[in-house]
């Protein structure tokens, strides 16, 4: 009898415990977890802001940071991630023309206005003849750069030719013989400028703004909030309608967010979408 008594204690104490694992397991089910890639400035400040709204919502942010514009993609594409917030539409769309990801994105976020610097050249009326302009070896800043200079009347580009399409054999009209570099990986951007006398350089405000410069009073050129080039939360195409990414591009498209982008970078992010 006292075995059979021993026993049965055993045995309704694996159970109970079987029940206290399912309620455990059940509760780790209710608070959702997702992963999302980010360069520091201003994407990851933003994501960090968004923190503690998403967490009221069930759904805890985990941010990884990122230098580069390349490896959030890789990352997105191979499952380390379940969104990324860095990349602009264009930039995007030429990723998974190269590389044939199965990329999407959910929507746009904010515009980050595009940037010609100089540390030495203090006017475009300044600008000599032959006068070097560094940019990035991203494709997708190139039609970006030039529409920048042909606004302030440095270039002429085809009137045949898209603006986000053009190349730098679109350029018609050069009268001050400008060079264009397009060697450099963006993040090293600000250090060309630095370095580099009496040179033009195109710099993505998040790297400017990471790098001390102010894009609103630094910039020689500088583009209007009307840039088309908008930050999007970019997924895995099975996932663009994902409940709780969803959910984490309405906390960014919220007031508390969108007022936080413009107090605290003072016009060099512009909210997009979402509550005005």
């Amino acid at each position: 009898m006292k075995k059979i008594l021993a026993f049965v204690s055993i045995l309704l104490v694996l159970v109970l415990a079987a029940c206290g694992g399912s309620d455990e397991s059940k509760g780790d089910d209710e608070n959702t977890t997702i992963k999302v890639g980010a360069t520091s400035v201003p994407h990851a400040e933003i994501l960090e802001e968004a923190k503690p709204l998403l967490k009221e919502k069930g759904i805890t942010l985990e941010i990884e940071e990122y230098q580069d514009y390349v490896l959030p993609n890789d990352a997105l594409a191979d499952g380390d991630l379940d969104a990324n917030y860095f990349q602009t539409t264009p930039y995007l769309e030429q990723t998974v023309k190269d590389t044939g990801y199965d990329l999407d994105y959910i929507d746009g976020i904010h515009i980050e206005p595009m940037g010609i610097y100089s540390k030495d050249i203090t006017s475009l009326d300044n600008v000599k003849d032959g006068t070097e302009v560094i940019l990035s070896n991203s494709v997708s800043d190139h039609p970006r750069v030039l529409a920048l200079f042909e606004k302030a009347g440095l270039i002429k580009l085809d009137d045949s030719v898209k603006t986000n399409k053009a190349t730098f054999d679109d350029i018609v009209e050069n009268p001050k013989n400008l060079t264009f570099s397009p060697d450099y990986e963006a993040a090293i951007l600000p250090e060309l400028y630095n370095s580099e006398e009496n040179t033009l350089v195109a710099i993505n405000t998040n790297y400017a703004i990471q790098a001390g410069l102010d894009p609103m009073d630094d910039t020689l050129i500088l583009e209007d909030e009307k840039s088309p080039y908008v930050n999007v939360v970019a997924v895995q195409a099975k996932d663009k309608d994902n409940e709780a990414l969803n959910t984490l591009v309405d906390v960014l498209h919220s007031k508390e967010i969108q007022d936080f982008m413009l107090d605290k970078y003072d016009g060099a992010v512009v909210p997009v979408g979402g509550e005005k």
